[in-house]
C-alpha cells in the first residue's frame, strides 16, 4: 500500500527555500507600496536578482544557504 507524500518529510532544498524567500519578499514589498512606493525598487532587486541568477547560474542567496547546511537537492 502506498503511503501518503507528507509521510516522507525530508528538509526543503536550496530551490525552495529560495522560491519562498524571493516570493515572500515581492509580497512584502508590494504590499509596502500601498504606504510608500519606493518599496517597488525592492521588488526590482529581488526580479533582477532572479534574472541575473538564471543566466549567471550564481546567486547571493545559495551561498546563505550553503553556509547555514541547506542541502542542495
Amino acid at each position: 500500500m502506498l503511503e501518503p507524500i507528507t509521510s516522507h518529510k525530508q528538509p526543503w532544498t536550496q530551490h525552495q527555500w529560495i522560491r519562498l524567500i524571493a516570493g515572500s519578499i515581492v509580497l512584502i514589498s508590494l504590499s509596502l507600496s500601498l504606504i510608500n512606493p519606493r518599496w517597488l525598487f525592492l521588488t526590482a532587486f529581488v526580479g533582477l536578482n532572479l534574472l541575473q541568477s538564471a543566466f549567471t547560474n550564481w546567486c547571493p542567496l545559495i551561498v546563505l544557504l550553503k553556509k547555514l547546511g541547506v542541502r542542495e537537492r
